[in-house]
């Protein structure tokens, strides 16, 4: 695609500098546009499929939280932290969904609208539009560090409360059953112990494989995304001694763009990263009072 752009451009500037040699602007000026439309149509087909790509790898991330997720629920409720299983299990489910949900359903059509707005501006000097473009460039930025301030700090706050609650219960518990049962109650105390200790170890490695898969179904993407970023203003630099100042400028938005679609991408996988681990940290911190 990048080779067809540079051929393009090459057969543009040609076709410019013959009419230029013949004073006839009106042939400039329709080989400019036909260059233009040319170089949008190659730019917007690989801009779909790597939209498709990414918005295929947000669901995967999000499908697959939703099926590790209860998982992990269930063996923190076999190290006995109940309550905290509890609490952060729907907040968890509620806000990954949300999440994947608003990004497909708001961000991304923020991008897209960036994106056309960008292209537009490029067409002519009468249409001048690039600072409401950079706008809602900006604005995704933004939102996405909104969103992952309030789910990191939701999920902090809830497992801090609930683990230290779980922490003192199973200590009450296990006092108590040591107590009151003559005879085998310390001997089902210890088992007790045992037992928790094996879900936890098993809880940490499903925490660890889950990371591991977060970070297989994210990379591949997250690459792609980098190297037709680096590709893009690749080819503006290369197409800047011979190509018109608005392609050139075309050629940095569109990888201004897929930077965009790169961080929305690693905010995901982080956001949902971050979460597996506070997962796995809050019920240890329960077991650490206990």
């Amino acid at each position: 695609m990048l080779a067809s752009i540079l051929v393009i451009i090459v057969i543009h500037s040609i076709l410019k500098n013959l009419s230029e040699g013949l004073e006839n602007k009106g042939i400039a000026q329709v080989t400019y546009y036909v260059q233009y439309i040319l170089i949008v149509t190659l730019i917007m087909t690989n801009f779909v499929q790597i939209l498709d790509i990414v918005k295929e790898s947000i669901q995967n991330l999000v499908g697959f939280m939703n099926s590790l997720i209860p998982i992990m629920i269930t063996l923190m409720i076999t190290t006995g932290s109940i309550v905290s299983a509890n609490l952060i299990q729907p907040i968890l489910l509620f806000l990954i969904t949300f999440i994947g949900n608003f990004i497909t359903g708001v961000i991304i059509p923020l991008v897209l609208i960036s994106t056309a707005l960008g292209i537009i501006s490029n067409i002519s000097d009468r249409i001048q539009v690039d600072r409401l473009s950079k706008f809602f460039k900006t604005s995704v930025v933004w939102i996405l560090g909104v969103v992952l301030t309030i789910f990191v700090g939701v999920v902090s706050i809830e497992g801090t409360l609930s683990s230290s609650v779980d922490g003192i219960t199973a200590k009450t518990a296990k006092a108590a059953v040591s107590s009151f049962i003559p005879v085998v109650g310390k001997i089902l105390g210890d088992a007790v112990d045992t037992v928790i200790g094996c879900s936890s170890i098993l809880k940490n490695a499903t925490g660890i494989v889950g990371i591991i898969i977060l970070l297989g179904i994210a990379i591949g993407p997250i690459i792609k995304l980098i190297i037709l970023m680096a590709l893009y203003y690749l080819g503006a630099a290369l197409c800047q001694p011979i190509a018109d100042e608005k392609v050139i400028k075309l050629l940095e938005q569109i990888g201004d763009t897929f930077k965009t679609l790169l961080a929305i991408l690693c905010s995901v996988s982080v956001m949902f990263i971050i979460g597996t681990t506070l997962v796995i940290k809050i019920s240890n911190s329960g077991m650490m009072y206990r």
